[in-house]
C-alpha cells in the first residue's frame, strides 16, 4: 500500500518524502509523504467545509449508516488491512487477524448502533420542572458536534487505536484529520481508501503523514482551525501537545503511557498468573500501553513465581521486533541501565542473534529483572519492552502501596482467589483500570483511560460520545 495523503475526497503525495522502514529486517518497504503546513491546512480547512456541507447536514440515521459502510469495507479488504499492519509494526499475523482488524470493524460498528439503532440508548434527555418563579417549563439536552478534531495515533496497534477516536467522533458529526504514526502510515492510507469507496463527503474524514515535533503532528495540534484533539502515545508527547493546543484552549483527551503493576498474592492460581504475566509483559513484545512492566509478589510464593516467569520469558519465540532502531536501542539502553543500577537478570537482557534476515531488524530478548529498589530508574521509568521488575512484598497494605508509588496510573492486574481481598485491594489501586485475574479482557462499553501522568479523559462507548460533543441545553417556557 502506497502511503499517500487524503485531503477533501482527494488522494496526494505532494512534498518530501521519508522511508518506511520493514521493523523485522531493517529493509526499506517504501516511502513516506512528509505533510507541509499548507496540506495541514488544507485537510484543517476541508473539515471545515464538510461541516458546512454535506457532511454536517446529515442525521444520525445516514451518519449511523455511512459508519456501517466503513465497516463493510474494512472487512471486505481484511487481508489487505492484516498485511499492512503486520509490514508496518511486524507484529504475528495472528495478532492482527485476531485483534487489530476485527476490532476496528467492530469500533464502526459499535458506533453506529450507539448513534441509531438502539432507542433505549437514546442521547437526547428531556426534564419537565419548574424555573423559579416563571412557571413551569422544559428543558431538553441535545448534544452537537465539536466541530474538526485532530487524532493523533500511535504505531503500537494503529488501525485499533486510531478507529477507536475515528468512529465516536464522526458518529457524533465531527469532521476528522487524522495524522498516522510516521512508523506505521499503510492502514491509514488503506482506511482512507475504505472511507472514499463508502462515500462519505468528501472533507469529512482527512488523512496527513509525516513527523510530529517540528512537522505535521506539531502543524496539526497547534492549528486555529482545530476544535479538539485526541491522542495516544506517550506522556511527555502528550505533554508537548498540550502546550501546543493551550494557544487556543483546545479541548484534549490523551491515552498516555503506563509503567503499570501486577500484584500475585500467595493465594493466587499460580498457573494462571504466570500465564496471565507473560502475556501482560510479553505480548507485542511488550509494546502496548497496558503491558506489565512491575510485578510484585506475595513473599512465600516469589521464587517460584520468579523462576517460572523467567523460564518462560527465557522459552519465548516469535513475539516480534520493536517498531524502529530508535526504540530498540531505547530498550537495550534500559538492559544496560538495569546492570549498572545491580539488577538481577533472570533471562534476557540483550540482543537475540538469529543467524539470518532478521539480525537487521530490531529485536530484543524478552526479559526478566529482579532485585533492584523501588527507586531505581529502570523501576520507575516506562521502558514499553518486553521486560518486567519482579520484587516480593509481604502484606497487602505494601501491595497496594508498592502499585501506587508511581507517576503513571493506566493499569494493574491483581491476582487472588479471595474475592474479599478483590474487592478490597482493586478500588484502591491507582489505575484507571485494574483486571482481577486476566489481563485486557475489554468490553468497548465500559471506560478506558489512566489517572497521573497516564492520561486526561476516557475513551469506549458512551464515555468516548461525552468527549467528541457538547451538550447544549435548551429551556422553554410553557
Amino acid at each position: 500500500m502506497k502511503a499517500e495523503h487524503y485531503v477533501g475526497g482527494v488522494f496526494r503525495a505532494d512534498g518530501r518524502t521519508f522511508p518506511l522502514i520493514d521493523p523485522v529486517d531493517g529493509s526499506e518497504l517504501g516511502t513516506v509523504p512528509e505533510a507541509a503546513p499548507e496540506v495541514v491546512d488544507d485537510a484543517v480547512t476541508a473539515a471545515r467545509a464538510a461541516l458546512k456541507g454535506e457532511w454536517g447536514a446529515l442525521g444520525d440515521e445516514d451518519r449511523a449508516a455511512a459508519l456501517r459502510r466503513v465497516a463493510d469495507g474494512i472487512e471486505a479488504r481484511f487481508e489487505e488491512f492484516v498485511a499492512a499492519e503486520v509490514a508496518d509494526t511486524g507484529r504475528p499475523r495472528a495478532f492482527a487477524e485476531t485483534v487489530d482488524v476485527p476490532r476496528a470493524v467492530g469500533n464502526f460498528r459499535a458506533y453506529a448502533d450507539l448513534l441509531y439503532g438502539r432507542p433505549e440508548r437514546s442521547y437526547t434527555t428531556r426534564i419537565p420542572g419548574w424555573s423559579a418563579g416563571t412557571g413551569q417549563a422544559l428543558n431538553y439536552t441535545v448534544r452537537r458536534p465539536l466541530g474538526v478534531v485532530a487524532i493523533i495515533s500511535p504505531w503500537n496497534l494503529p488501525l485499533l487505536l486510531s478507529t477507536w477516536k475515528i468512529a465516536p467522533a464522526l458518529a457524533c458529526g465531527n469532521a476528522v484529520v487524522l495524522k498516522p504514526s510516521e512508523e506505521t502510515p499503510s492502514s491509514a492510507t488503506l482506511l482512507a481508501r475504505v472511507v472514499h469507496d463508502a462515500g462519505l463527503p468528501g472533507g469529512a474524514f482527512n488523512v496527513v503523514h509525516g513527523h510530529g515535533a517540528g512537522a505535521a503532528g506539531e502543524f496539526l495540534t497547534g492549528h486555529e482551525g482545530v476544535d479538539a484533539i485526541a491522542f495516544t502515545g506517550e506522556s511527555a508527547t502528550g505533554a508537548a501537545i498540550m502546550r501546543n493546543a493551550a494557544d487556543h484552549v483546545t479541548p484534549v483527551s490523551f491515552e498516555l503511557g503506563g509503567k503499570n503493576p501486577a500484584l500475585v498474592f500467595a493465594d493466587a492460581d499460580l498457573d494462571a498468573a504466570v500465564d496471565g504475566t507473560v502475556r501482560s509483559t510479553f505480548t507485542h513484545s511488550g509494546q502496548i500501553c497496558l503491558c506489565t512492566e512491575r510485578v510484585y509478589v506475595e513473599r512465600p510464593v516469589f521464587e517460584e513465581f520468579a523462576e517460572r516467569l523467567a523460564a518462560r520469558a527465557a522459552d519465548l519465540h516469535g513475539y516480534g521486533p520493536m517498531i524502529s532502531a530508535e526504540h530498540r536501542d531505547k530498550v537495550l539502553s534500559y538492559y544496560r541501565l538495569a546492570a549498572e543500577e545491580g539488577a538481577t537478570v533472570l533471562a534476557g537482557g540483550g540482543a537475540p542473534a538469529f543467524g539470518d534476515e532478521r539480525d537487521g531488524g530490531f529485536h530484543v530478548e524478552p526479559t526478566v529483572l529482579t532485585g533492584l529498589p523501588e527507586t531505581a530508574r529502570t523501576v520507575r521509568e516506562e521502558i514499553f519492552g518486553p521486560v518486567c521488575h519482579v520484587a516480593p512484598f509481604d502484606t497487602e497494605e505494601q501491595a497496594v502501596g508498592l502499585a501506587n508509588d508511581s507517576p503513571y496510573g493506566l493499569a494493574s492486574t491483581v491476582w487472588t482467589r479471595d474475592l474479599s481481598r478483590a474487592h478490597r485491594v482493586a478500588p484502591r489501586v491507582e489505575t484507571g483500570i485494574v483486571w482481577v485475574n486476566c489481563w485486557n479482557l475489554r468490553d468497548l462499553r465500559t471506560p478506558f483511560g489512566g489517572v497521573k501522568a497516564s492520561g486526561i479523559g476516557r475513551e469506549g462507548g458512551e464515555y468516548s460520545l461525552d468527549f467528541f460533543s457538547e451538550p447544549v441545553n435548551v429551556c422553554i417556557q410553557i
